[in-house]
This record gives C-alpha cells, structure tokens and sequence, in this order.
C-alpha cells in the first residue's frame, strides 16, 4: 500500500444512503433540501405532501451522502396510502442509516410509537439516528424532553436536535450520517444534486403549489402530471410545459381553480418560478384541472400517474 497522503484520503472517501422517516409534517424534506444545499423535495405544512422517494445528492471532500426522501408513514385508509407505506418500508431495507425524525415542538405520540415498533425491527442490521426537527420552535426544556422521551421509544445510534431554519446542528446531523456510510467512491458526479427526472420534479412544484392556501381534506385528492414538455419552436430560451391536476371529485375541482380562475393563476404563477430556476430558462405553463374520481382508490388510475 502506498502512504501518500492522495491515497490514504481516497481510502477514506464513504459514500452511500440516508433517509429520513417521522410521521406527516416531522420536517424530513426540509432537512433534506437544507442538507443539499438546493430545493429538492417539495415542502409544505400540508401532511403527505411527498410521494415519491426523492433522491438529494449532498457532495462533501469526504464523503457523497445520497438522501432518500420518504412519504410520512401512517395508518393507511387508501390504496395510494397503502403504497406509500410500501415505499417507505422498501426504502428502509435498502439505505446504510435511517434517520427518525420527532419535531421539538410537539410531544411524542402514537405516530411516532408505531413507527418506532417497526424501526426496531430494522436496527438489528441498520442503524437509526433520533433526530429531534424544529428546535426553532420549541425551548431548550421542551428540547431536553424530548432527548428523554425518544431514549424510552427505542435504541438509537446517536441522539441530535437540529433545526433546518436557523441551520442549528446541521453540520453535526451531516457528520453523524456520515460516519455511518461504508467506505466508497462517489455514485453521482459533481455538481449532480438529484437523479429525479425533471417532469417528476415540475409536477411536484406544480403540486406544491397547488397545495398552499387548500382546505385540508385537499391534498391527499391532489395529483398532477406532466403532459407535455417541450422547447418552444424556434426559442432556446422558452419551454413549454402543459400540465393537468387532477383532484376527485367535482366540488374539488372548483376549490383548484378558484373565483374566475384567481386561484389556479396563483399556482401557476408560483410554480413557474420554481421551474425557471429548476431549469435556468423561462417557463410557458399551460394548467388545467380534471376529475379523475377516486384515484387514491383505483389501482388502473394509480398507475398511470406513476404510483
């Protein structure tokens, strides 16, 4: 073996997969996006709001952490919920170190036991960190409570609060992941900070913003897909991307579009912003909503919007 030092620091490079569980709204997509360094993984305040497994890039001297954002797990009532579930299992089984996220801000509840009695059964061969999300909104009390209540959830390899907002402990969090990747080369070249397909991100900014400002009982009935995407004949400067969201029911639809089409403008019009800088050129969007009743329960329409 040679011992200059190139060789020895290429030894020691780790690379390899992280992903965050918690239940609904625990703050994992914000720690992904804040670990990359770029929006990834759509946010929202809404529950359920991811639904794909999102894969964040995080590029460091030492290491290539590849984040996998989960939907939240829960008691399924649907057939999408139900797959949803599935994806965060099949996730667990295939990443180096799994990551439990409890916010500080709200005490730990039947959610956060369940998925505690099926994280066990994973960390015989994998280890999970606890990781205590918002403390920006919570008090160093609340805080240590917190540290106390998930010691007697479970076993975990390390315990860290952090918050994604004001950036606390976030380069500790990155470290303690870190430390759990086996020895590797990098996966993914530079610069790259996720391997999702640009439709798959358009659609779900487009989602993320029609889910702001929604009635609760909205955003599980909310999907969206890319019907078009193409450059505008004759422009390298403008693309056009023709979308449908698709909600269940009739009632539902009205809500989307608003009065006059006041609120399907708003989605729009936020949505192109995230697009435009998704893709560095400026964006035609084309929206329209459709009825596709029930199709969190029909396995035919679940499929062809890629669930």
């Amino acid at each position: 073996m040679s011992s200059t030092s190139d060789a020895g620091s290429a030894d020691e490079h780790r690379s390899g997969f992280a992903c965050f569980v918690g239940r609904p709204n625990a703050g994992k997509s914000t720690l992904t996006n804040s670990l990359v360094g770029s929006k990834v993984a759509i946010t929202s305040s809404k529950p359920q709001t991811t639904r794909h497994a999102i894969r964040g890039i995080v590029h460091r001297p030492d290491a290539q952490l590849i984040i996998v954002d989960t939907p939240g797990l829960h008691r399924p009532r649907t057939l999408l919920g139900q797959r949803l579930n599935d994806l965060v299992y099949e996730t667990w089984s295939e990443v180096d170190v799994v990551g439990f996220c409890v916010p500080a801000d709200q005490k730990v509840g039947p959610g956060d036991k369940f998925i505690a009695e099926q994280l066990a059964k994973v960390a015989r061969r994998t280890p999970v960190l606890g990781v205590i999300t918002k403390t920006d909104l919570a008090t160093k009390q609340q805080v240590a409570e917190q540290l106390l209540a998930l010691q007697q959830l479970m076993e975990f390899a390390d315990l860290v609060p952090v918050s994604a907002v004001d950036s606390y402990q976030m380069d500790t969090l990155g470290d303690l992941l870190v430390g759990h990747l086996p020895e590797g080369p990098q996966l993914y070249p530079d610069g790259e900070l996720t391997d999702e397909p640009e439709e798959t991100l358009i659609a779900e900014m487009i989602r993320e913003a029609a889910l702001e400002g929604v009635r609760d009982e909205l955003p599980h009935s909310l999907a969206v897909s890319i019907e078009e995407m193409n450059q505008r004949e004759g422009r390298d400067d403008l693309v056009d991307v023709h979308a449908i969201v698709y909600v269940e029911r009739q009632s539902q639809k009205s809500i989307v579009i608003g009065r006059k089409g006041e609120r399907l403008r708003e989605v729009g019009s936020q949505a192109r912003q995230h697009i435009q800088r998704l893709l560095g050129s400026k964006i035609y969007l084309d929206l329209h909503v459709k009825v596709a009743k029930d199709w969190q329960r029909d396995p035919r329409q679940l499929r062809k919007l890629g669930f």
